[in-house]
C-alpha cells in the first residue's frame, strides 16, 4: 500500500504529469513575437504619420519622415542589424536560416539530397514578382507616392513573423515544406520584404534593398554549393529532435482553437434554430 501524502492531502495523477498542454517559448520563438510587437507598432506609428500627413494636404510623406531623422534611424539600424547578423551562425536564429552554415550540418549518413519543395521556388519567385509589379504599375501611374510604397514594405514586415508564427501560404499553397526549419527560401524574406523599396529612390530605402539582396545571394550560393544542408534526409540539424524553435506546438494550438470555435459556433446555431 502506497502511505498517504504527508500534507493530507490527496495524492494525484495531475501533480505529478507536467501539463503537455503548455506552451512553453523557446528563446528563438519569443524573439520571432518580439519582432511581430515592434515590427507592428512601426507600422502602426507609420500608418498614422501617413493619414495626419494626408489629411493635413501634406503629399512628400518622405520628407516628413526625413524631418524626424531619429525614425528613419531606428528603422535603419533594427533592420540592417537583423540582416547583418544573418550573415553568421547564431543560437537566436531559427534553424531555417541557420542551416546553411557548415556549423549546423550533421550529417546523417544518407547521400540522398532531396528538396522537395525546390520548383516550387520559381512560381513563388514569378508570382512575388508580378504581385509587386502591380504595385510599381501604380506607383509609376502617380497612384501610389512614396509613403505607400515605405507602408507597404513595414506591412510585409509584419506578415513576415505572421508566417512564421501563425499561418504561412507560401508553405501552405506552394512549398509543401515541413515546417519553417526545412523551407527552401527562408532567406529571400528581406528581399521581399524591401521589394516595394526599389520605387523609393533614396540612399537608405537602396541600403536596405541592397543589403537583403546580398542576403539572398549568400544564401543561393550556399545552396547550390551545399545542397545537403538543406535536406532532411542529409542534415540531422533539420530533425525534429534538434529543432530550437517548436514553433510546431503554437500552430496545432492555433488549429485546435479554430476548430474549437467552429465547432462552438455550429453548436450555438444548431441550439438557435430549433
Amino acid at each position: 500500500m502506497r502511505e498517504p501524502c504527508p500534507s493530507g492531502r490527496k495524492e494525484t495523477h495531475l501533480s505529478k504529469t507536467p501539463n503537455k498542454n503548455r506552451i512553453r517559448l523557446t528563446p528563438v520563438s519569443t524573439l520571432h513575437y518580439f519582432r511581430l510587437v515592434y515590427r507592428s507598432v512601426l507600422f502602426l506609428v507609420l500608418l498614422v504619420l501617413y493619414i495626419v500627413s494626408r489629411v493635413k494636404g501634406k503629399d512628400d510623406f518622405v520628407n516628413i519622415l526625413e524631418d524626424r531623422p531619429v525614425i528613419i534611424t531606428i528603422i535603419c539600424a533594427v533592420f540592417i542589424f537583423e540582416m547583418v547578423t544573418r550573415f553568421f551562425p547564431s543560437r537566436l536564429e531559427s534553424p531555417g536560416c541557420q542551416k546553411q552554415f557548415e556549423h549546423n550540418y550533421i550529417k546523417t549518413g544518407s547521400t540522398d539530397i532531396d528538396v522537395q519543395d525546390n520548383n516550387a521556388t520559381l512560381v513563388v519567385l514569378l508570382l512575388w514578382i508580378g504581385f509587386n509589379a502591380v504595385f510599381g504599375a501604380l506607383y509609376l501611374k502617380g497612384i501610389f507616392d512614396d509613403g505607400i510604397m515605405m507602408l507597404l514594405a513595414s506591412a510585409y514586415s509584419v506578415c513576415d513573423m505572421i508566417c512564421i508564427l501563425f499561418f504561412c501560404p507560401f508553405q501552405t499553397w506552394f512549398l509543401k515544406n515541413k515546417c519553417c526549419s526545412t523551407c527552401r527560401i527562408y532567406n529571400w524574406d528581406y528581399a521581399m520584404m524591401f521589394t516595394p523599396l526599389f520605387f523609393v529612390a533614396k540612399p537608405y530605402t537602396w541600403g536596405l534593398l541592397a543589403l537583403s539582396a546580398a542576403l539572398l545571394l549568400r544564401w543561393e550560393i550556399n545552396f547550390y554549393r551545399h545542397p545537403e544542408r538543406f535536406s532532411e534526409r542529409t542534415n540531422g540539424y533539420l530533425h525534429c529532435e534538434n529543432c530550437t524553435e517548436k514553433l510546431c506546438t503554437h500552430k496545432r494550438h492555433l488549429r485546435k482553437l479554430w476548430e474549437q470555435i467552429a465547432e462552438f459556433t455550429a453548436k450555438r446555431k444548431r441550439l438557435l434554430e430549433k
